[in-house]
């Protein structure tokens, strides 16, 4: 039995109809429409609440699990090495940590609410479409693996571009660093309208390969509404036939439901394409990411957790490349002994392994071969947390951070009195421009500490090192930029205030070591004599050139 509602065919026996509705309710259209409409208005606010629900949990899932993956990320750096440091460039990691993320966390925030969704409307569709004509609906089974095959092959051929894309992402990142970085240094030699184009080409190059890699997106949208429209146009030309020539039982409404099945379908499918797209594109990141994960950490703790003792330092027929490569030595068979307090110099040419051989003291880099000791014990047995509380560092190059002085000099000690600070900056002559400043110690420092000068930065450092008390003090050439007075007082505080630190100092000017204990003597990596500022004048060679040079040189300037 049918009935006619609207101009249109129903039949009794829909299994849908027949479920919800019995037979006198649809013969009162008034009623039949005021419950069908209301269950139409309550699924559609179902849907709708549902949707805001998904898309809420989504993102809350995805920005935790971004914040949980830069966490991780930057914990994993944390526990590099130098060595693996240098193993990637820091615009390279900025990018990784921001950009790869966030293409990771937008895949997976489509993930969490296209997954399931999809693929059930996908093979709903589709069996519903088989329940109406089994015939009409194999033009299912020809579109749906023909999406899937264009949609594998744009894949294909995406992942190389993405991987590109991601590299000149991290040459533009580069570039725009060293100019900020740098910039006082470009206003100085008035390379501004150079470093313009330069990033003007990098960015360039970062725009044509982002093209080359959304045209694929875009290309997808055409494909599925052609494959969509080809499938209604054949269901519309094939069930038009059998509905005219009633070949089959198919009626008008039905074959209006398979072109909806259809779209459904296809629009389905084009759903989990743009969710393989992207998961494309995510894993081109991820790639990059887990290069950082996977990297292993040259230097791991050691099992002891003891403090180290004292300051003694012993070298026992070190080697050391930077490379691995016992062909291409930095350091070549070292053999010496500090005693702990003693203060020791190193001098030596650009290159010749001096910053090199401290670096070793608190393990920035492993030795080659060879062994070093601090305290009698070799430094892979200590944790590392254990054997650089006991070395204090201020490198060549080190930095200070935003924030206020007391800021900076509590990462030498967290709970440091206002009193330690002057003390400590007492010893390195900072506590003359910290007191003329308004804020005094609450002076807030800009980025790199842009409103000292080079000068100040250094013995900012040298104060962060000193407020620490720590058994090993090492200065990496960290008076270069102090004038002769002011290194000289420095010198001498330390030694009156750290008595029983162990303490070396590198320094280009053999005025700033004259006064140590030892003098250390590098030759191409090699220790070429080791004793007195006396004795090195008596019998090395190398020693002697530095200072009669320098003292010409000094000479002149005076004159």
């Amino acid at each position: 039995m049918s009935v006619i509602v609207d101009g249109g065919l129903y039949r009794e026996e829909d299994f849908m109809l027949k479920s919800l509705f019995p037979e006198a309710l649809i013969a009162d259209r008034n009623a039949f429409v005021l419950v069908v409409g209301g269950i139409m208005v309550f699924v559609a606010c179902l849907s709708m609440v549902c949707g805001l629900l998904s898309a809420r949990f989504a993102a809350i899932a995805g920005q935790g699990f971004a914040k949980n993956l830069r966490t991780n990320l930057l914990a994993k750096i944390q526990g590099f090495s130098f060595a693996n440091t240098d193993r990637f460039s820091t615009p390279s990691l900025i990018t990784r940590a921001t950009t790869d993320v966030n293409a990771v966390r937008n895949s997976m925030h489509q993930l969490l609410r296209t997954l399931t969704r999809s693929p059930i409307m996908l093979i709903m569709a589709t069996v519903m479409a088989f329940t109406i004509s089994a015939r009409l609906a194999l033009i299912f089974l020809v579109a749906i693996p023909l999406l899937a095959a264009v949609l594998f092959i744009l894949i294909k051929i995406g992942q190389p571009r993405f991987r590109k894309m991601l590299i000149r992402m991290d040459d533009m990142n580069r570039a725009v660093q060293e100019n900020l970085v740098s910039s006082r240094v470009v206003k100085a030699f008035v390379r501004g309208k150079y470093e313009s184009e330069r990033f003007e080409n990098t960015a360039e190059d970062l725009r044509q390969a982002t093209l080359s890699s959304s045209r694929l997106f875009t290309m997808t949208g055409p494909i599925q509404m052609g494959i969509m429209w080809l499938c209604t146009v054949l269901l519309l030309l094939l069930g038009g036939r059998e509905i005219i020539f009633k070949t089959t039982g198919l009626l008008t409404g039905e074959l209006i439901s398979m072109v909806s099945y259809a779209t459904q379908a296809v629009n389905s499918l084009t759903m989990l394409s743009w969710l393989v797209m992207s998961m494309s594109r995510a894993q081109a990141s991820l790639v990059r990411i887990n290069e950082v994960f996977d990297e292993k950490e040259d230097i791991a703790d050691g099992p002891s957790d003891a403090e180290v003792r004292d300051g003694s330092v012993d070298f026992e027929d070190v080697c050391f490349s930077y490379s691995g490569d016992a062909e291409k030595l930095a350091l070549k068979n070292i053999t010496l002994h500090i005693h702990s307090g003693e203060t020791v110099g190193v001098i030596g040419g650009t290159g010749e392994g001096k910053s090199t051989l401290v670096n070793l003291i608190p393990r920035f880099y492993d030795t080659l071969s060879g062994t070093v000791k601090v305290g009698g014990l070799d430094v892979k047995e200590y944790s590392l947390k254990a054997l650089r509380r006991g070395v204090s560092m201020v490198l060549q190059n080190g930095s200070l951070f935003s924030g206020t002085i007391a800021d900076n000099l509590r990462w030498g000690k967290q709970d440091a009195t206002e009193q330690e600070m002057k003390d400590a900056c007492a010893v390195a002559c900072a506590d003359e421009f910290i007191d003329r400043f308004p804020d005094g110690y609450e002076t807030v420092l800009e980025q790199d500490a842009a409103n000292l000068s080079g000068g100040q930065k250094q013995r900012m450092r040298i104060a962060r090192a000193v407020i620490k008390q720590p058994k090993i003090l090492i200065l990496d050439d960290s008076t270069s930029a102090v004038d002769m007075a002011t290194d000289e007082h420095i010198r001498r505080a330390l030694r009156t205030s750290l008595p029983g630190t162990t303490k070396i100092i590198i320094a280009q000017r053999i005025a700033s070591i004259m006064t140590c204990d030892r003098i250390i003597v590098l030759d191409e990596g090699r220790l070429s004599d080791i004793g007195t500022h006396s004795d090195l004048m008596q019998r090395s060679s190398i020693y002697r050139e530095v200072y009669d040079s320098q003292m010409r040189q000094e000479a002149k300037t005076n004159a």
